[in-house]
Formats: structure tokens, C-alpha cells, sequence
């Protein structure tokens, strides 16, 4: 498996609407040049659009585990699927979801045929979430969110406990870091520690050249 970069575009005005599209392109090109895979996860309104503007996976920031039906307000594995998703996030620290919501969720993704990203804060969590077979689990302190102090250098033991954690729960899923991902040095870091890539987002999106910043993330590869 190559390295993966997940880029969360959140509700960021610089990756909204038709700066989402940018954003995306940015991706997709740093993605062609760098042999990195890249994946952008624009807001749900975006999602079709930018789906239909880049080639590279576009993923959902989140989903419900309802149906269709009488679920007003609530987003649907289905829908999002529809829309050219080819994932999703689950549970990340600014939407977290009791554990049991989290499971419902990925089922809901895998009989869309969705992948499924499930963030976690501790290494606890991230077992526990391994052992509902997500795709990746994505390990986030929440007090490093938007920081700058990458948590490969402020807590590098939650990271390679969670790769430990996980080879024991679930050796199929794959761990991402996150938290305070910004640089090249950061990333590198992240996968001296075990993990198969970085889901990150201010770091990239709130740069004052955003493609600059995604060339200087794969710089130390």
C-alpha cells in the first residue's frame, strides 16, 4: 500500500464551494507528481462537485447509520455514495459518536460500499474501533487538533501504541496519524512510527500557498 495524505477540508472558507474544487485539484496534482495518494474531504454540499471535477477519492466527513426513510436532516451512506464518495470519516473529535453509532455507521458504509476512516483520541479507543473492522482508524489527541505540534512529536507513544494496539485487534486496518500534521518532517516522523499515512487539515488549508504546503508534505518521502 502507498502512502496516504487525507486532507479534511472541514468548513474552512479557503475549501468551500468552488475553492473545495481548488483545493481538490491541488490534491490531485501533488498526488500525479509525488506517486502519493491523496484523498480530499470537501463538505457534504461539495461533494458532488468536486467528485465530478478530480480523479483522485473524494471522501464524506461524515455519515449517519440511518436509512431511507423519515430521517430528516441526517446524511446517508447511500446519498453520499451517490454523490461520488468512495468514503467516509467517522467519529472525528469535532463529530464524535457514542461507540455503538460508530458501528452502525461503518456497517452503514460497507453496504454502500464505502471505505471507512474512523478517527480515535487514545489508544483505547483505537483498539475498540479495530474491532469493528473500519478500513483505517486515524489517531487525533483532540488538544493537538489545529495546534501545530504534530502528535509524532508530542505524544509519538499514542501513535506507535495504537499501530501496536491495532496489529494485535485487527491487522487488516490501517492506522493514520493525525493532530498537528503540517510538514514534510512531521510526516515522515508519523511513518517512522508505524503509520501508513496522515490526516490532516489546517496544516494544508490554511496555508498561505496550499499546494506549496501538500509538495512540502511529501518532500521527505
Amino acid at each position: 500500500m502507498k502512502t496516504l495524505i487525507v486532507l479534511n477540508f472541514k468548513t474552512y472558507s479557503e475549501s468551500t464551494g468552488e475553492k473545495a474544487v481548488r483545493m481538490a485539484k491541488y490534491c490531485e496534482e501533488v498526488s500525479k507528481e509525488s506517486g502519493v495518494d491523496i484523498i480530499a474531504c470537501p463538505q457534504i454540499p461539495d461533494i458532488y462537485r468536486v467528485a465530478c471535477s478530480v480523479k483522485i477519492p473524494v471522501f464524506a466527513q461524515h455519515i449517519d447509520a440511518a436509512g431511507a426513510g423519515s430521517y430528516t436532516g441526517h446524511i446517508t451512506a447511500e446519498c453520499v455514495k451517490a454523490a461520488g464518495a468512495a468514503g467516509t470519516l467517522i467519529n472525528h473529535s469535532e463529530r464524535r459518536l457514542l461507540l455503538s453509532d460508530v458501528d452502525s455507521a461503518i456497517q452503514a458504509a460497507k453496504k454502500a460500499g464505502l471505505k471507512t476512516i474512523v478517527c480515535t483520541n487514545n489508544v483505547a479507543v483505537t483498539s475498540a474501533a479495530a474491532a469493528l473492522s473500519p478500513d483505517f482508524v486515524a489517531i487525533e489527541p483532540p488538544e493537538l487538533i489545529g495546534s501545530g505540534i504534530p502528535v509524532s512529536k508530542a505524544n509519538p507513544d499514542i501513535v506507535s501504541g495504537s499501530v501496536s494496539a491495532v496489529e494485535v485487534v485487527n491487522p487488516r486496518v490501517k492506522v493514520l496519524c493525525g493532530a498537528g500534521i503540517s510538514t514534510g518532517d512531521d510526516m515522515a516522523a508519523a511513518l517512522r512510527l508505524g503509520a501508513a499515512g496522515v490526516l490532516l487539515a489546517s496544516g494544508v488549508i490554511k496555508a498561505k500557498d496550499p499546494k506549496a504546503a501538500l509538495f512540502d508534505l511529501v518532500g521527505k518521502l
